[in-house]
């Protein structure tokens, strides 16, 4: 963990807690090693959402369909989820948990890589939690903001990898080293983008939320 963690135990300790049935999925999900968003971060995105009251929600990275179904249960009557997943495993399984909790009529899962589907995505979302593969964050990047209507919220999970970003590129495993320089670029690239204000939070893994400001005209402003 990024925080220490008895802090993060007792502040996990404060939170209300979930519904039982996410309770149920997210304790399934462990036991399988599916991972899942972590408590404090399923703690901010009630906040944003409660704050942003969105009318609709684009998620990158389904999984089985844990923070799809958390979202779901505190956005406002009548907020539609989108969400994409590529792995054909997980598909079937957040498919039926979409079912199982009587969420299929306000989620719609869209298989295939993420970079396709967000290509071919027409309508504009309030809200887009990008919760992907770590190394895609920056090839996604202008694909999402095309698609986040003005003020609306960016939401990026994972994107401090336990404290990882921090160290020089030889100081993590070669193996990580391609996926670290990318999260670098991306954070970079959410700072200084004209269109958004961005803030890096140490909460769970490393959380970023932006806004997207006022569309720039022409193609400097819409490169990303």
């Amino acid at each position: 963990m990024i925080q220490e963690e008895r802090l993060t135990a007792f502040i996990n300790s404060l939170d209300e807690g979930n519904p039982a049935y996410l309770n149920e999925l997210e304790k399934e999900a462990r036991e399988t090693n599916v991972p899942v968003i972590r408590r404090e971060t399923q703690s901010l995105l009630k906040t944003l959402i409660a704050m942003k009251q969105p009318r609709s929600i684009l998620e990158v990275g389904t999984a089985i369909g844990f923070s799809a179904l958390c979202m779901s249960e505190y956005a406002p009557e009548g907020c539609r989820i989108t969400t994409i997943e590529k792995y054909e495993k997980r598909i079937p399984i957040a498919k039926s948990n979409f079912r199982r909790f009587g969420k299929e009529g306000q989620i719609t899962l869209l298989e295939g890589d993420a970079a396709e589907v967000l290509d071919r995505l027409e309508d504009t979302y309030d809200l887009i939690f990008m919760d992907a593969a770590k190394g895609q964050y920056p090839v996604l990047l202008p694909r999402v903001l095309r698609l986040l209507k003005e003020g609306g919220l960016l939401v990026s999970d994972n994107v401090l990898q336990d404290g990882d970003i921090l160290e020089s590129r030889y100081a993590v495993t070669r193996r990580n080293r391609t996926i670290h320089a990318r999260m670098r670029e991306y954070l970079y690239e959410i700072k200084h983008h004209p269109c958004l204000v961005t803030s890096i939070l140490p909460v769970g893994d490393g959380v970023a939320v932006s806004v997207r400001r006022e569309r720039i005209s022409g193609a400097a402003g819409e490169n990303g």
